[in-house]
């Protein structure tokens, strides 16, 4: 991952109800949420809700997949992924291997 990637992450994060609906979708994998579900629980207008799980997705966090008119999201483990090693990469003066008891605590073994 390539630090601009890793900021528009971050930046998708750094917003409450962003923040909440990524923890719900970890929360919930390896199931789908739909969107109105989403809207539903954080008490948001579809429309602005519409917009932070756009935010999201096009930082890496999330997938969408869309089911006739309903669209489902997830967690997308693989955006997470690249974003702690950017975080971790020069951890332990570039020793990647000492670093694996915090890797382990953030992706621990339920996440493929």
């Amino acid at each position: 991952m390539k630090a601009t990637q890793a900021i528009s992450a971050l930046s998708a994060l750094a917003q409450e109800t962003r923040l909440g609906v990524f923890r719900l979708l970890v929360q919930r994998l390896p199931d789908q949420v739909s969107a109105g579900d989403i809207a539903l629980k954080f008490d948001v207008p579809p429309s602005t809700m519409s917009s932070h799980l756009a935010i999201l997705t096009r930082a890496g966090l999330t997938r969408s997949e869309r089911q006739g008119r309903t669209i489902f999201y997830s967690a997308d483990l693989d955006g997470v992924k690249g974003l702690l090693e950017f975080l971790v990469r020069d951890c332990c003066k570039g020793k990647a291997t000492e670093c694996n008891k915090l890797l382990q605590a953030v992706l621990p073994s339920c996440c493929p």
